[in-house]
């Protein structure tokens, strides 16, 4: 239970950072790139709390809710991996040809 709590804790807290970091960035590139990264940990966030809530009140309506956090844990983390995939090859590209 404690680590759950502490990946909740953790991928919010990236989360924020990472939509933070994104305003100090003029390249949408690197703008994207680090969305991509967030949306990664919004994944993780929602999908572990989902699993939390379950764990902690063992209930057929928690189960149901829990599936859906976890169906849109998993969507955002997908998501998210793309992008990161796709702009990371992105600015690859455009550092080479600089």
């Amino acid at each position: 239970m404690p680590v759950l709590i502490s990946i909740i804790v953790v991928a919010f807290i990236l989360y924020i950072y990472f939509k933070v970091r994104i305003f100090n960035y003029r390249d949408p590139l690197y703008m994207h790139y680090t969305n991509g990264k967030a949306r990664i940990a919004l994944g993780i966030f929602i999908g572990t709390f989902g699993v939390n809530q379950y764990l902690f009140y063992q209930t057929q309506l928690v189960l149901f809710i829990c599936i859906i956090f976890l169906a849109f844990g998993v969507a955002q983390m997908v998501y998210g991996y793309k992008v990161f995939k796709h702009y990371k090859d992105e600015i690859l590209k455009a550092d080479q040809s600089d």
